[in-house]
Formats: structure tokens, sequence, C-alpha cells
């Protein structure tokens, strides 16, 4: 309990300079049940943007527009109830798809109960047993691996062609047996903590040193991967009713940065639980103060769109080093899971809001914004909400 405390008041007290910019996050209206079971229902509000909303859905799933691919679950929360879904023929708003990226912002939730646990202290080294303790690697803390200024060297979004994108080459190349050994390979290029850089072998790391700590000494990859997966349950997906399915490799990590399969309707339920602030039907799930964390900027001098585990709105312009900025309103405050193909977890403080999108859009047409832009449109037709900041539930 002492070391629990320790942590929350030293994670508070890191980001307390920053709380001034972010919006506040809103409570869950008293009269509202969670939805650990069954979603609350509630219909579309008569003061949006009607015939905006209706040309953005049709876009989407009557006659697709150029850019979007193709929409397959499509869930909105407002206020705490689920007030619009849409399936595309042969799915259904509780069809298991994949996350791809969006398991980053689920492997930051789980590093954040942990935290609470008492386990973790995220401005200590994380460390691997791949490197030796006077590798400079294993000196840097967990929360620059969490914010991608590892400094490591990983190359993704640039990547001109899939033989040499490092994501290819751990899941299904020489590191697909072996997904951590793979990633602890690669070397530094920059400073810890002054260069951010799209890094999912770091929080691959991130979630083997996780799994370290919570399975110390498995007595092989399957008790492994059960034990993990008890604790996951348990901390996590249990409180909140998500029912995901993650995947693990052959030596029973926990993959982290992919290939968590869930539905439309439980990343709806991820996402309130960071609209909420870590705070679940009166428990408090994730420690006080990591759901600002996760939506604070990094050090990294040369990005603006990332915080802990999950896509900013930049304070200005389109975003730095890419302009994946999804414009949700002048507010700017919206912050997103996002995955490749096009998935994304959009929550919205200001409008009390969550957009859960999960398809098949293509790279050549993510590359076009056409996608980011309709997440925006969709957004933008709900009208800010006056609302209680979070804190008053605890």
């Amino acid at each position: 309990m002492l070391r629990s405390l320790l942590a929350t008041i030293l994670l508070a007290a890191s980001i307390s300079h920053a709380q001034a910019d972010l919006a506040p996050l809103p409570a869950q209206p008293p009269d509202v049940p969670w939805p650990t079971t069954e979603w609350p229902v509630g219909s579309l509000p008569p003061e949006m943007d009607s015939a905006a909303f209706s040309a953005a859905i049709a876009d989407a799933f009557d006659k697709p527009a150029p850019g979007l691919g193709e929409t397959r679950e499509l869930v909105i929360i407002r206020g705490g109830r689920l007030i619009y879904e849409r399936a595309a023929q042969g799915y259904s708003t509780n069809t298991r798809l994949v996350s791809w990226s969006m398991a980053k912002s689920i492997t930051q939730a789980l590093v954040g109960v942990a935290v609470a646990q008492g386990k973790i202290n995220i401005d200590r080294p994380m460390g691997s047993p791949h490197w030796s303790p006077d590798d400079r690697r294993a000196q840097i803390p967990w929360r620059q691996w969490l914010q991608m200024t590892d400094g490591q060297r990983y190359l993704e979004i640039e990547a001109e062609t899939i033989a040499e994108s490092d994501a290819s080459r751990k899941l299904f190349g020489p590191g697909r047996l072996d997904v951590a050994s793979y990633c602890a390979d690669l070397p530094l290029i920059h400073e810890p903590g002054t260069h951010w850089n799209y890094n999912s072998c770091g929080i691959v790391l991130t979630a083997d040193a996780l799994t370290r700590t919570i399975v110390p000494n498995p007595a092989s990859p399957e008790q492994r991967r059960g034990a993990m997966l008890r604790w996951m349950n348990v901390s996590l997906f249990d409180v909140i009713g998500m029912k995901p399915q993650p995947e693990f490799d052959a030596t029973g990590l926990l993959y982290g940065s992919a290939l968590i399969y869930a539905s439309a309707r439980d990343f709806a339920r991820f996402g309130l639980l960071y609209l909420r602030d870590g705070m679940w039907d009166g428990r408090r799930v994730l420690p006080e103060g990591w759901v600002d964390f996760a939506r604070t900027h990094g050090t990294g001098t040369n990005a603006d769109i990332y915080g802990a585990g999950w896509w900013l709105a930049p304070k200005e312009g389109s975003g730095r080093p890419y302009p994946i900025y999804v414009d949700t309103g002048p507010e700017r405050d919206g912050f997103s899971a996002q995955g490749f193909e096009g998935q994304y977890t959009l929550v919205v403080p200001s409008k009390d809001l969550i957009v859960v999108r999960l398809g098949m859009t293509p790279e050549k047409d993510l590359r076009t914004g056409a996608l980011k832009e309709w997440m925006g449109r969709v957004a933008r037709t709900f009208p800010s909400v006056a609302h209680t900041p979070s804190a008053a539930t605890e």
C-alpha cells in the first residue's frame, strides 16, 4: 500500500505542471449506469448537426467515399451512453477484430495498473535480461519507453518496403518466435528523452518487462502466458467488462504493441475508462494522474502528437513529425488509440464523446488522410457539453 501511494504521489507531481493545459475529464453522470455488463442506451442529441452526421455515416457504409476503405464496426458513446452503432454485413459491434497498434494504449493501461499495485515506478530503469547492467538501454526509465522517447533505432512508419520494416520483421520475420530478443538487439541512435520516434519494439520491451514483473519465474511459456492473462483479466478487463483476446508469442510473451482482438463495444469501454480519468463504478483502476500522463506530450523536441501510448492533438498546426491530427473541434482536446488499417478509439473530453471505428483501410488510402478527416467530421457534428470534472467521482 505504501509503495502504491508513493508511486501515485510521484506520478502526480511529475505531470502537475502540464495539467493546466489539459481539458478536464467529465464525470460519469450519476443517473447513467456503468457498462460493465451492458451499455446503457441513449439517443442522438437533438442539438447536433444531424445532416452532417448522416452524410458522414453514408460515406462510410452506404457508398464508401474514396480513401475510407471498409468500415466494419462503428460505436459512438456520449455521456456514458451508447447512442449510435452500426456494423457492416457479416459483422456486429460485438465481433472481435484486431487492434493492431491500439494495443499500445492497452499496454499503457496495464503498466498503470501495475503502478497502482505498487509493482512499478515508471521513473526507475525498466531494464531487460537481454542487456548487461552497464548497457545504456538498461538505464532508460519506463516513462521514456511509454512516451517513445527511448532513442532506439526502429523503422516502421517511414519504411519504404515491408522487407525493411521492423514491424514486419519482429512479427513475421526473424523475431516471430521471440519478439523481445529481436527488439532488444536494436541499438540506440539518440540520447533517451530527447527525440521521439514511433517504436513498436519499445512497447514490446515494455510488455516484456511488465510480464517479468507479474510472472517473474515461469515454469514454461504456457504457464507464463496463463498467469499473465489471469492478472490482466482480474486487474483490468473483468473490472470494466472488456472481453478481449490478447495474443502471445512462443515464449509466452504478451506482444503488447499489437494483436489484441476485441469488439467495438469493448474498445468503447476502454475509451470510457480513460474519459473517466481511470475510474470505474466508484473504483480507481488507473492511478490518479495516469490518464493525464497518457495525454501529455513527451519530451521529444521533434514531436507534438504523442503522449504515453496515445496520440494527441497538437496545440497548433497539423502535427509534427506527421500530420496525424484528428480535428474534433476548436478545443483540440481529442486523444486517440490508433492502429494499422484504420483502427480508432477516439476520446473527446469537451464533448463527453467516444468514437470507435474498426475496419480495413489500405495503407495507400490511410496516407491520403481521408479516414482521419472522416473521424473528425463525425466528432464535430456533436456539440461541446458542460460537465463536472471526473475527480468528483472519487
